[in-house]
């Protein structure tokens, strides 16, 4: 059921007599807000005392909670406690830290559609076991334990991978590095890197290009003096692109979307994505990696 007849379904019951609602089952009431969404449940509280006991029934909330919540309650670090089906469903909102604190899970409020945070841990980052090319710190401002810094090196390869069956149905994600760049960056944002989100099979595929850092002109007029023609031989590597640049996060960290992808309800497949700079063949470090967000684009 769409959202706007969704609406309009409880536009005309509240315009209903009063007397009317007395006539009504609250099981009848709480069916019909379960096919609704979790926004409109809690607008129809405001109704009368009827349906706000019927907004507030497991019966509308499990609806809204994804069909294995109990399987993502066992991955949990930390037990969540709850009274009601509601208070589960607004407890994973927030991000929880899940399989052993690899992950991090939430649910979307206004649809329950699912996001997933995989820690730096939980991908394939080349070399990253070996200290001379990156270490591995705790920092304050991650939700994971661990972050990985790149301290110098000419091959940056990151992949990471995650199963359709574990996000929502019928929903485009967006896939997102999470990321910062260190003061002591330098050599990141020379030529751009190759990006890339895949279905298995190859059914869908999304190439594209991307800067790790976002350069200004007194840095790119060193460059032409430094490399000259070279820059441009270098590029002439790299698949063609849009040459995406890293935006702000509401989290303090930043972002580059490595592209999207659309998740049906047919089977289970694996989505492969990942950044690659191995072209340049020049020095880079200073690059900080959260992790990578798959996250539903459209809400």
């Amino acid at each position: 059921m769409g959202a706007g007849r969704q609406t309009t379904v409880i536009g005309r019951i509240a315009r209903m007599e009063g007397e009317c609602f007395n006539k009504l089952p609250e099981g009848c009431v709480s069916t019909i807000l379960s096919f609704t969404s979790p926004p409109e449940a809690c607008k129809s509280s405001m109704v009368c005392p009827m349906f706000r006991a019927a907004a507030e029934s497991d019966v509308v909330w499990e609806r809204f909670l994804p069909a294995d919540y109990r399987h993502i309650l066992s991955r949990l670090v930390q037990p969540m406690m709850f009274s009601s089906r509601k208070e589960l469903f607004l407890g994973l909102c927030s991000p929880n830290l899940i399989d052993g604190g690899n992950k991090s899970f939430k649910l979307d409020k206004r649809s329950g559609k699912k996001s997933y945070i995989l820690s730096a841990r939980d991908l394939s980052i080349a070399w990253a076991d070996d200290p001379i090319y990156w270490s591995w710190r705790s920092t304050p401002e991650s939700r994971f334990s661990q972050v990985a810094e790149l301290k110098t090196m000419s091959w940056v390869e990151i992949n990471g991978k995650i199963r359709t069956q574990m996000l929502s149905p019928n929903t485009k994600y967006g896939v997102y590095l999470i990321m910062k760049i260190s003061n002591r960056a330098f050599g990141l944002d020379l030529i751009p890197s190759e990006i890339s989100v895949e279905v298995s099979n190859r059914t869908q595929v999304c190439n594209g290009t991307a800067y790790l850092s976002c350069r200004d002109s007194k840095k790119k007029e060193m460059e032409r003096l430094f490399y000259g023609n070279s820059i441009e031989m270098l590029k002439s590597r790299v698949i063609e692109g849009d040459g995406r640049v890293p935006c702000e996060r509401g989290d303090g960290w930043m972002e580059i979307e490595l592209g999207d992808f659309f998740n049906g309800d047919q089977g289970d497949e694996e989505v492969k994505m990942s950044l690659r700079e191995v072209k340049g063949q020049h020095l880079k470090g200073g690059l900080i990696i959260e992790g990578i967000e798959v996250r539903p684009k459209c809400v």
